[in-house]
C-alpha cells in the first residue's frame, strides 16, 4: 500500500496549506500536546513536514525520475501514531501565521493512514463495528441510554418543533451534564421531543475524527430523517464534538440542506433567559471560572452564551482562564486521543484544575461531556482539588 497516492484524499485547499507551512514554530507555544510532552517530533510543522515530504517522496519530480516511490514503513507508523497523539483542538489552527486551518487538516490525513490501513490507533479501530452494533463507541446497551440519568415528572412531546439531542458521552459517561439539559428544558417550559433510545444513535464525530468515514452518511441519513419525521424545527444538543459536526459536515454527508437548524443548548437557555421564560431562583456567592471547549468556541464561535448565562445568576463572580474564548486550551479530552494517550489527557485535565485554583475559583465550570469525564478522571488522586460542575447542571441547581 506504501506507493498509492498521498493526495488521493486531499483537496486543493489541504495541497496549498501543507505547501503554505513556514516551519515557524509559533504553534508550539500553544499545543497541549507539547505543553504535556516537550516533543517536538508531534509537533503541528513536523507532521505537515513529514506528510508533504511523502508527497515528494512518492509524487514528485525525484520520485518520477529514479521510479522510488517507497516509503519506511517505521515513517508511516512514525507520523500515524504523531497526528493520532494530537487532541485536534484548533489551537494550532488559531495561532498560526499563515492561516493553516489544521483542525479541519488533521482528520483527513488521519483518514489517509487509515486508507493505508496504519490507522487508526488502539480501540478506536473498534469504534465502526460497535456503533453499528449499538449505536455508540462505548459498546453500552442502546435501550440503557437514557435509564440511568432521565429526571422524573419530565414529558417528552411525540411531536415538537424543539428536538433535543443527548450524545453519546452524555448520556453514559456525563449524566449529571445531560440531567441538567433536560431539568433545563423542562423548566424553559417549551414542549420538546426525544427520538426513543435505541433510535438515538452516535451522531459520527468519533467515527469522522479518526478518520473512519464509511458508515458516516447512514448514521447522518438516519437521525435527520428520524427528526424531520417528529417535526422538529430546531435541534439542541450540549456536546460540543456533537453540534460541531451538525453544523460543519452534516449537510455534506446527508447530501443537501438540513431540515431543521442545529444549536447549543447555551444558545437556547441565553435566549430563554432573556425573554423572561428562565428565571433564577438562588444565589451563588461564588467565584467560578468556565472553561471553553475548543470544537465550542473554536470550532463554532460559541462563547458569549455561556459567559451570558453564567453572570444571570445572582451573586456569583465569573473569572476567566489565561487563555480563554478562541485561545482556550485543551482540557485534553479532545479527538479521541484519550482513548490511547491516557497520561497525556490527565496531564492536560490536571493544568486546567491547576490554573482553575490559582486563580481563586471556587468552581470549574465546564460545557462538554468529554471535558466533564476527563477532567473528573484528572482531579481524582491530584493533589489540588475544586469542585467541576457542568453549566446546565449548575443552572438546573439555580432554578
Amino acid at each position: 500500500m506504501t506507493d498509492k497516492s498521498f493526495t488521493k484524499g486531499l483537496s486543493k485547499k489541504h495541497l496549498l496549506e501543507l505547501d503554505a507551512c513556514t516551519q515557524c514554530g509559533e504553534c508550539l507555544n500553544y499545543c497541549p500536546v507539547q505543553e504535556v510532552t516537550g516533543d517536538t517530533s508531534i509537533s503541528p510543522p513536523e507532521k505537515i513536514r513529514m506528510f508533504r515530504q511523502f508527497i515528494q517522496s512518492t509524487q514528485g519530480l525525484k520520485a518520477m525520475l529514479t521510479g522510488s516511490r517507497k516509503i519506511d514503513k517505521k515513517l508511516l507508523e512514525d507520523f500515524t501514531r504523531a497526528v493520532y497523539e494530537c487532541t485536534t483542538c484548533g489551537a494550532c489552527n488559531q495561532s498560526c501565521t499563515v492561516g493553516i486551518a489544521t483542525e479541519r487538516l488533521w482528520p483527513v490525513l488521519r483518514r489517509e493512514m487509515v486508507r493505508r490501513g496504519l490507522g487508526p490507533m488502539g480501540p478506536q479501530a473498534k469504534m465502526p463495528e460497535i456503533i453499528k452494533r449499538t449505536g455508540n463507541p462505548y459498546d453500552s446497551p442502546p435501550g440503557e441510554r437514557y435509564a440511568p440519568w432521565f429526571p422524573e415528572g419530565v414529558s417528552i412531546a411525540e411531536k415538537a418543533d424543539i428536538g433535543y439531542y443527548t450524545g453519546c458521552t452524555g448520556a453514559y459517561c456525563a449524566h449529571p451534564m445531560v440531567r441538567g439539559d433536560v431539568l433545563v428544558l423542562k423548566a424553559v417550559g417549551t414542549p420538546f421531543t426525544m427520538l426513543p433510545a435505541e433510535e438515538e444513535v452516535c451522531c459520527g464525530f468519533p467515527l469522522f475524527i479518526t478518520g473512519q468515514h464509511d458508515v458516516l452518511s447512514e448514521l447522518v441519513t438516519r437521525l435527520v430523517r428520524a427528526y424531520e419525521s417528529r417535526g422538529v424545527r430546531e435541534l439542541l444538543c450540549s456536546c460540543p464534538c456533537c453540534v460541531n459536526i451538525m453544523v460543519r459536515d452534516w449537510p455534506a454527508l446527508y447530501g443537501r440542506e438540513l431540515p431543521f437548524r442545529i444549536r447549543h443548548i447555551s444558545q437556547f437557555v441565553s435566549d430563554a433567559l432573556r425573554k423572561g421564560a428562565l428565571r433564577f431562583r438562588k444565589e451563588l456567592q461564588e467565584k467560578v471560572i468556565y472553561h471553553d471547549p475548543c470544537y465550542l468556541s473554536r470550532g463554532v464561535g460559541i462563547i458569549a452564551e455561556p459567559r451570558f448565562i453564567l453572570r444571570r445568576i445572582p451573586g456569583i463572580e465569573l473569572l476567566e482562564f489565561d487563555r480563554h474564548g478562541v485561545r482556550s486550551r485543551c482540557c485534553g479530552a479532545g479527538g479521541a486521543a484519550r482513548k490511547v494517550f491516557h497520561e497525556n489527557a490527565i496531564a492536560m485535565g490536571r493544568l486546567t484544575i491547576d490554573e482553575a485554583v490559582e486563580k481563586g475559583a471556587d468552581r470549574l465550570v465546564l460545557s462538554c461531556p468529554a471535558c466533564y469525564e476527563k477532567v473528573n478522571e484528572a482531579l481524582a488522586g491530584h493533589d489540588r482539588s475544586i469542585k467541576i460542575v457542568d453549566i446546565m447542571e449548575l443552572v438546573a441547581e439555580m432554578i
